[in-house]
């Protein structure tokens, strides 16, 4: 038996297997009186699908009474069985404006996405090897999102879960386009990847994406704290009941996260040498390496923002150095 979760009358809490350290994405599938709607479907490999199957029979349901599947975000962990749940259902697959344009980007058949991350990393400091390694590691990813799903983009600012209006609410940060659904009435947040109970959600800069998504995710982070919330249901680890806390705690996070990399900046670092430095006391793959390069990015770029850091280019590779004509 699956450790499924019933969350009020009409809401299931379903966790989808990941091959990543997080072990889990979960998903939430609504009862409405006409069938069910279902946000975000996993990571498409072989443990996911047959997860699945094992829900659709511990629950009775016959997937054709799926009606609508809302897509949080592009993220390959919760974007990549879409196609193959659309294809099993018939229903219409829903994502944000921003990350429709992201999706295409990213996994479209024509996508050069893991090449300019490559060139990223190489304009930051990242040795050709590992560079490359990145970029390979990026590629293969995208067989864990096929079949792609035919995408319409939620233009709607309210939906009906589990017979209830929910407010859909934009939160940049994590993803350009990410959203969250809100029920004011029970007090219910299904804040995806937004706000993560024990670990930070990854805030990354990438090519195509907006320039500053540090200040996007703060800005983010206010809208959701004042918002009454009893309950926050996240993609990752457990549910949340003090979200006000837990955002203050996340915060703390990125201060002394903003005030690590501004000290490793100094005279004059590159992205990825400040990244080895804070990231030194882990062994990192590629996968890992990547994000890690996009973080330390989003981070310093914030700093630029706030004139703390000044960027400056040597030789084609970019450095980051103290601002210290700030406040002259």
């Amino acid at each position: 038996m699956l450790n499924i979760e019933q969350i009020e009358e009409k809401i299931y809490r379903i966790p989808i297997p990941v091959p990543f350290p997080m072990k889990y994405v979960y998903c939430y599938l609504f009862q409405e009186a006409d069938g069910w709607s279902l946000v975000d479907a996993g990571f498409h490999y072989p443990d996911a699908v047959d997860t699945w199957k094992q829900v659709f029979k511990q629950l009775s349901v016959n997937p054709k009474n799926i009606r609508s599947i809302y897509l949080t975000h592009f993220h390959p962990d919760h974007f990549g069985l879409a196609g193959w749940m659309q294809e099993l259902t018939g229903a219409k697959v829903f994502i944000s404006k921003e990350d429709y344009v992201m999706a295409e980007r990213v996994w479209g058949q024509n996508s050069r996405q893991a090449s300019r991350v490559g060139a990223i990393c190489r304009q930051n400091g990242v040795p050709d090897s590992l560079a490359a390694q990145i970029e390979e590691n990026m590629k293969k990813l995208s067989k864990h999102v096929t079949p792609l799903p035919s995408l319409t983009v939620l233009e709607e600012k309210e939906v009906t879960l589990g017979g209830k209006t929910w407010r859909v609410i934009p939160v940049p940060g994590h993803s350009d386009g990410l959203v969250n659904f809100y029920q004011p009435e029970q007090r219910l947040l299904l804040a995806a990847d937004h706000v993560l109970d024990k670990i930070t959600p990854n805030i990354s800069l990438w090519p195509g994406c907006r320039p500053n998504p540090l200040k996007d995710y703060f800005s983010s982070l206010n809208k959701i704290d004042e918002l009454d919330i009893k309950l926050v249901l996240p993609a990752h680890g457990a549910v949340i009941h003090q979200i006000q806390e837990r955002i203050s705690e996340i915060r703390l996070h990125h201060e002394k996260r903003l005030n690590q990399m501004f000290s490793l900046a100094k005279d004059g670092q590159t992205a990825y040498k400040i990244a080895s430095e804070v990231f030194q006391h882990k062994k990192l793959s590629p996968h890992q390496w990547r994000f890690a390069i996009a973080e330390t990015l989003a981070h310093l770029e914030y700093l630029v923002s706030m004139n703390q850091l000044i960027k400056g280019e040597r030789n084609g590779i970019i450095f980051y150095k103290h601002n210290v004509e700030k406040g002259a």
